[in-house]
């Protein structure tokens, strides 16, 4: 309601209090607010160079923008299978795929648990590759302590609906490079300098702003950063509830026809984006589709189980 009230609704101050805070919670020093994650995929990735003819590391399993972010800029997705325990980008198998178009690796934390970032970056530090790391199921959690998403050259983050952290639609890139950050707040918004906020609260005449690229249209609106400002209090809170959720599935599932979520390090902070589980079919009467059509009838709505495939695994997975 401030925000409606003071007739700055577009990219402004709540824009600005928004990345503050999560730059802060995060302990990056740059947070750079977007309109959803696959801009600041986009914008990751183009900031660190990646263009035509190169080569981007990553995973099969996951949402489309992951791959399609890539082919915005003329490269192409080189695609690693996965850990069948963890379902994230198997680091054993990065290297085989190295070649001498590769530019960067773009892991994905699967449900918002951690990739193995240590081998991951010690082969990007290897083979002088950047890291970008797809962290849209990942708030908050830890790798070895470290917040995910500040620990490669740049993290991005969803606020999607469905996410932990929901503003509708909308994102944020973080990143520890002051180049990489200045890159993606110039060519979120055409290429411009110098945003509206900007051009409104620094001491210069508020009309002047140079167009330097061509840029994109990804900024986010003030409406969303509101929304944004006061679900970042509660991540935490959020968090501790669907850890409790999870481990309550994992109790009743345990004399099951199905495997639970593997756990690599309980120390560790997941959070707990999706529980998955993997159906044991060989001792069910019944397909995955049937499954699905059962759980319907008893009240789960299929909108509200996402449905997976992954070539390696020997059953059909289900996150709820």
């Amino acid at each position: 309601m401030d925000t409606l009230r003071s007739g700055w609704i577009t990219t402004g101050p709540k824009v600005a209090r928004f990345e503050k805070d999560f730059a802060s919670y995060l302990n990056v020093p740059y947070a750079l607010a977007v309109n959803s994650a696959t801009a600041g995929l986009h914008l990751a990735l183009e900031a660190v160079g990646v263009g035509p003819g190169d080569e981007v590391i990553t995973t099969p399993y996951t949402f489309t923008a992951s791959a399609e972010v890539i082919r915005y800029l003329g490269a192409e997705p080189v695609f690693v299978d996965i850990d069948p325990r963890t379902i994230n980008i198997n680091p054993e198998k990065i290297e085989r795929v190295i070649s001498e178009r590769s530019k960067a690796i773009l892991p994905v934390h699967f449900g918002g648990q951690s990739c193995d970032m240590g081998k991951i970056l010690e082969l990007a530090y290897s083979y002088g590759l950047k890291v970008i790391e797809d962290a849209a199921h990942a708030l908050p959690a830890t790798y070895r302590e470290q917040m995910m998403g500040a620990i490669g050259d740049a993290g991005v983050f969803s606020f999607y609906a469905t996410k932990t952290l929901a503003t509708g639609e909308g994102g944020m890139v973080v990143t520890s490079s002051e180049d990489v950050a200045k890159r993606i707040k110039t060519m979120r918004l055409h290429g411009i300098n110098r945003d509206i906020w900007d051009r409104y609260t620094i001491d210069k005449p508020n009309w002047y702003y140079e167009v330097v690229a061509p840029g994109f249209k990804y900024n986010m609106a003030d409406i969303m950063a509101a929304i944004g400002i006061h679900q970042l209090k509660k991540i935490d809170k959020f968090q501790k509830r669907r850890e409790e959720i999870a481990r309550r599935y994992t109790e009743a599932f345990l004399n099951l026809p199905l495997k639970t979520p593997f756990v690599v390090n309980p120390r560790d902070k997941h959070s707990w984006h999706l529980y998955v589980i993997q159906l044991e079919l060989e001792y069910l009467k019944i397909d995955r589709n049937e499954f699905i059509e059962k759980m319907a009838e008893k009240g789960t709505s299929p909108m509200r189980v996402h449905i997976y495939f992954v070539s390696t695994l020997k059953f059909p997975i289900l996150s709820i």
